[in-house]
């Protein structure tokens, strides 16, 4: 199990992304055709997430001339250059599978805001 262990670390990545289900998410993908490469970009919701270590996996949604498209995303592959979160969607369940029926504006999340954190002063009350 060790060897196992430690193949697989050797192939993770380092500094993995922090997103979870629901954000809307920009996944740069590299594309191979020929002998030239490009990256591509993928942008939708996350709508899963699974597996842990190695075989994790995400899946992002995103609506294309009227059709849905899914796409499944490997975290630690090597094809993947980054993944860039452009809103933080607030979500109550670990699988957003319903979304699969909504279309329009009933596929939108609510924003979750960062809570900001006070750094200012009080003022000091004189007696």
């Amino acid at each position: 199990m060790n060897i196992i262990d430690t193949i697989e670390k050797e192939q993770m990545k380092k500094a993995a992304p922090e997103f979870v289900v629901g954000d809307l998410v920009d996944v740069l993908v590299k594309i191979v055709e020929g002998d030239k490469e490009r990256i591509q970009v993928f942008n939708g919701t996350v709508i899963a997430k699974k597996g842990c270590g190695i075989r994790e996996s995400f899946t992002v949604r995103r609506i294309v001339q009227g059709e849905g498209v899914e796409r499944v995303f490997p975290l630690h592959s090597p094809k993947i250059v980054d993944i860039r979160v452009k809103k933080s969607g607030k979500a109550r369940r670990a699988k957003l599978y319903y979304m699969r029926e909504k279309s329009g504006k009933a596929t939108r999340l609510k924003e979750k805001f960062a809570e900001k954190v006070e750094t200012e002063q009080q003022p000091a009350s004189g007696g």
